[in-house]
């Protein structure tokens, strides 16, 4: 009923190399994103790559998992890659998670919440919040899929949250990890386990 996908197309300008690539534990950290997701109950997962896609296809094919290719990737808009993934979702799916591939640091609880209310309220959208600000997974339901296809850039995923606000529940949950991500070498020094 839920498919994640997970957005991992990104150049890692700021960063410097492909931060989904970089150690985390024993993983790397895109690998680590799909382990929290495997733990929180989500089996259907979509990889929306883009640069270093040939190695980062290689990083998780040992996963079970299925890659998509973002050739529009080097627009550097993450609105492209979503719309991406939602163009190749399966049929029975009524939400999609989108989650970041530079966010490690995310809980598992805190993903598995936000699906347990979609499918508890049937909500639009689900947001997890940290005291007070929203952050990421966040899911939305199949009957707006189409409002977000048909947006373009500049436009983004944020402006379609907040062009539906009304729409949004949120999840209070106790995990700073859902407003961080990993975009320079001193998010990563400072959030490296």
């Amino acid at each position: 009923m839920i498919t994640a996908i997970i957005l991992a197309a990104g150049d890692s300008k700021r960063m410097g190399h492909p931060k989904m690539l970089l150690p985390w534990g024993n993983k790397s950290v895109l690998t680590h994103v799909v382990y929290v997701f495997h733990q929180a109950g989500l089996d259907n997962i979509f990889i929306i790559t883009g640069g270093a896609r040939k190695r980062v296809e290689n990083d998780v094919s040992h996963l079970n998992v299925k890659t998509i290719y973002n050739q529009d990737f080097a627009k550097g808009e993450m609105l492209s890659s979503l719309q991406c993934g939602i163009r190749a979702i399966p049929n029975w799916t009524q939400g999609i998670l989108i989650g970041l591939g530079d966010q490690p640091q995310v809980q598992a609880e805190s993903v598995r919440r936000v699906c347990e209310v979609f499918l508890e309220t049937q909500s639009n959208i689900v947001v997890p919040s940290y005291q007070m600000r929203r952050g990421h997974p966040w899911l939305v339901a199949r009957p707006l899929w189409d409002k977000l296809l048909q947006m373009t850039a500049p436009n983004s995923p944020r402006d379609f949250l907040n062009s539906h606000h009304d729409e949004i529940q949120y999840v209070d949950v106790d995990d700073p990890g859902v407003l961080a991500d990993l975009d320079t070498p001193n998010d990563y020094k400072r959030w490296k386990p």
